[in-house]
């Protein structure tokens, strides 16, 4: 404590608010020592900036910056190199790689192939005596299908025979079969409008597929109809070109219907938000058990809708067939569980009903 009084006692009392006076009273050279003392090395300024300005005097001339390099490349020509502590004295470190002699055990195995092959046996006169043709069968037999051209490999693993043309041969084209167009579906529309209106009892299944150039509002009087109808088990409409406005239409349908089992709308131009739509009305009444919405015109669904489906798969707990295709295997794997799961409830019921 008393060498702390003793230092501080050293120091004279300087009045702070008359600091610049002092500070002017300095000379230049004594304001540089202070500035140096004071902060050496200010770590907010850059590196460039940080060292002392020593380019006070004024310059004895304009810079030209070719005069500098030739003056540079001079004065580096002109100084002697520096001296080598220890001068250079080429050595090998190290050993030489000698490889082993093995001349001797190249040379008996190289004797022995000689003999071998030099060695005439049965088989030589047969091979020497074959045809091409059966040449051709031989390396097919014997799996060298690299040999063969495309049409003579097939028929060797169909067991048939080798077509002629040799290991040259050229592979002809195939002629396929022609396959028939599939037959156009011939369902009376306006018939089948008609009988759902008056709740025909024996029009259970619906199949209007692929029925080119159907009206809007031919779709909307089907999906009107299911208000009302209390027989018919199955819709099929995949391939109609129906679009979010027929998508409205059939959900308002299905929040009153309860007799529907089947749904198929897939191939169509339905979006994201409407196949959200469809099953929140599905929800109300769980009657639907299969649900088929894929291959829609807008292909991805994003995570949001996706997460939204998945969430009403959740909710619920009759449907056991769902087509649809999902980006994200979260989603994916959390609607298989849940149908799956329904699935098994269903079966449940059925050995309990049937004990």
């Amino acid at each position: 404590m008393a060498l702390f009084k003793a230092k501080s006692e050293d120091v004279p009392d300087v009045d702070l608010d008359n600091l610049d006076d002092i500070l002017a009273l300095l000379t230049v050279e004594e304001l540089e020592e202070l500035n140096g003392d004071f902060d050496p090395d200010n770590s907010l300024l850059p590196p460039s900036q940080r060292q002392k300005d020593q380019t006070d005097k004024s310059p004895t001339g304009p810079y030209r910056r070719q005069k500098l390099l030739d003056f540079l490349e001079k004065k580096a020509k002109d100084e002697k190199d520096w001296e080598q502590n220890k001068p250079y004295v080429k050595e090998t470190k190290g050993k030489v790689y000698v490889p082993k002699k093995v001349e001797n055990a190249v040379n008996d195995k190289s004797s022995s192939v000689n003999e071998d092959a030099n060695t005439e046996t049965e088989w030589d006169d047969i091979l020497t005596q074959a045809s091409e043709e059966e040449l051709v069968d031989l390396a097919a037999v014997l799996g060298f299908h690299s040999m063969l051209t495309q049409t003579q490999y097939y028929a060797s693993l169909e067991d048939r025979k080798i077509s002629e043309g040799g290991f040259k041969g050229a592979a002809h084209s195939q002629s396929f079969s022609p396959v028939a167009n599939e037959p156009p579906n011939t369902t009376d529309v306006e018939d089948s409008i008609a009988r759902l209106k008056r709740n025909d009892p024996e029009l259970t299944s619906l199949n209007l597929n692929n029925i080119k150039n159907m009206s809007v509002e031919k779709l909307e009087q089907i999906a009107d109809a299911l208000k009302e109808n209390t027989h018919l088990k199955k819709l099929e409409m995949a391939g109609v070109a129906a679009n979010d406005k027929i998508a409205t239409a059939l959900a308002e349908a299905l929040e009153v219907n309860k007799t529907l089992k089947t749904l198929n709308i897939e191939s169509n131009y339905i979006s994201g938000e409407k196949i959200v739509r469809i099953l929140k009305a599905i929800n109300v009444n769980q009657a639907v058990l299969h649900l088929h919405v894929a291959n829609q015109k807008p292909e991805l669904l994003g995570n949001k809708i996706e997460m939204n489906i998945q969430n009403l798969i959740l909710e619920n707990d009759t449907l056991i067939r769902f087509g649809i295709t999902f980006e994200y295997p979260g989603v994916r794997g959390k609607v298989t569980e849940k149908i799956q799961s329904n699935i098994d409830k269903l079966r449940k019921a059925r050995q309990g009903g049937s004990s």
